[in-house]
């Protein structure tokens, strides 16, 4: 069913429900890490300040000291270090204090390959900034600054991309131009991330992966300050469950707060779904959206929370973009008290979101047998292929105000998958449209009160760009 609506139309027939009916939230108690606890003892990083010197050698020596002693505290003197990656090790509280600036290294080589997962595909890519690897009980906290200066990455994005455009190979290019994150979480749990600031990502900024117990507090990001570079994500949280994000302003140039859950054949492989996580109290400036599920969605993504939570000048809303190779269910998400103004999409969901980048095809000339490992990944078909259509239902959605938006609705499922049972109660939205729903049953609509303004409010992103000028993963 394709329906371009009236509002009338949207009340008509449509049941009472109300969010104490429908949820189950008991959960929400138990995510996050535990507090760190160490022997409190603390370790200098013994390394001059200096704006040139790269001194990664000294900072990690310095970790290392501290994880075989017991665990403490890694500090440094006020002033400005440059730095490749570190990693933080089990019982290790990397504190970046005020007065401290971290550089990141703008040399490929200082960022080592791993063994990880970018953007739902499982390769070899460099290690972000800051590590945390097989890991527990460790912090990276401080009221200092890290600046990733990513720029190095984005140029080196947008000159390939014009290589890869001619050639058919949009689907790639994202996965071969090996930027640099600027914190990773992998395979972690009790980790707590808390009080900086975070400049100028190479690539996503926070990336929380197969992790569980996780607090993400208080960080503040700015990504837009030396241009706008593509991917520059919020905070990603990927196969991951258990996690916390509180006190979060971002301002980016893509999704601000992501959910995330592999990708295609390889997430269907992996499973790993992202589940229980709360996202409350948080400001989501420019970005591609307030709280977006997916692209990679093939794990399946249920049991999230997010409250209290305001956007300004941000793409969308409440978003959620899939793919009919990558299956997973988004489901049992709560979207409460909330404000946005001056949002394009308000409630964007699109299964079928931007083909030229979700769909993988080898052009003439080049050969299957000799491409890299993760190609092939990309290229595997999903067998049988009703295993790679996406599903999103059971979304709770109250007490959320929105001012000054472009587009209410732009709902886009599929006929064989249905957006479903999407319930709103207590909304108030102003927006040039109501929009359009295509594809959907089962939407519910209680006390909601739509006006429609005139004026198309300015946007600071450019949601009619062609996607993924910012590299939407």
């Amino acid at each position: 069913m394709k329906l371009i609506f009236l509002f009338t139309a949207l009340l008509s027939g449509c049941s009472v429900f109300t969010i104490a009916q429908v949820q189950n939230l008991d959960w929400t108690n138990k995510v996050g890490a535990k507090e760190f606890s160490s022997s409190g003892k603390v370790f200098k990083v013994k390394a001059a300040t200096d704006t040139v010197k790269v001194i990664t050698k000294a900072i990690q020596k310095a970790i290392d000291d501290c994880a075989a002693k017991g665990g403490g505290i890694v500090e440094f003197d006020p002033g400005t270090y440059v730095t490749g990656a570190v990693f933080i090790k089990s019982g290790v509280q990397l504190n970046i204090d005020k007065g401290v600036l971290i550089l990141g290294s703008q040399n490929f080589g200082d960022y080592p390959d791993i063994d990880t997962r970018i953007a739902g595909i499982e390769m070899k890519w460099p290690a972000a900034l800051i590590n945390i690897m097989d890991a527990k009980n460790a912090a990276l906290t401080g009221e200092g600054i890290v600046n990733a200066r990513g720029k190095f990455c984005w140029d080196k994005y947008w000159e390939t991309r014009k290589e890869y455009d001619a050639k058919g190979l949009r689907w790639i290019v994202d996965y071969d131009v090996k930027r640099i994150r600027t914190v990773l979480v992998q395979n972690s749990s009790d980790i707590t991330l808390k009080g900086l600031t975070f400049k100028n990502a190479g690539f996503w900024t926070v990336q929380l992966l197969y992790s569980h117990h996780l607090t993400v507090d208080g960080l503040i990001i700015k990504n837009n300050e030396d241009g706008s570079g593509p991917s520059t994500d919020g905070v990603d949280v990927d196969s991951s469950a258990w996690v916390l994000i509180i006190n979060c302003d971002i301002d980016c140039n893509d999704d601000n707060f992501c959910l995330k859950a592999g990708r295609d054949w390889d997430g269907l492989r992996v499973n790993r779904p992202t589940e229980y996580v709360v996202i409350k109290n948080c400001l989501a400036r420019r970005g591609a959206g307030l709280v977006t599920f997916g692209s990679e969605t093939s794990g399946g993504i249920r049991h999230v929370l997010a409250t209290d939570l305001m956007a300004r000048n941000t793409d969308n809303g409440l978003r959620i973009k899939s793919a009919i190779t990558r299956g997973g269910t988004v489901e049992d998400i709560y979207f409460q008290n909330s404000f946005l103004d001056s949002v394009n999409n308000i409630f964007q969901f699109n299964l079928n979101w931007f083909p030229a980048y979700s769909y993988s095809d080898l052009p003439a000339g080049y050969t299957y047998e000799t491409i890299p490992a993760h190609w092939k990944s990309m290229l595997q078909k999903v067998v049988p292929a009703e295993k790679g259509i996406p599903h999103a239902k059971n979304f709770y959605i109250s007490n959320i105000k929105a001012t000054n938006g472009q587009n209410a609705f732009v709902a886009n499922g599929l006929e064989q998958s249905l957006i479903s049972n999407f319930i709103f109660n207590d909304c108030t939205i102003s927006a040039v449209n109501m929009g359009v729903l295509e594809f959907t049953k089962d939407w519910k609509f209680n006390n909601m009160v739509y006006s429609a303004v005139k004026k198309q409010p300015e946007a600071t992103n450019g949601e009619g760009k062609e996607p993924n000028e910012r590299m939407k993963n």
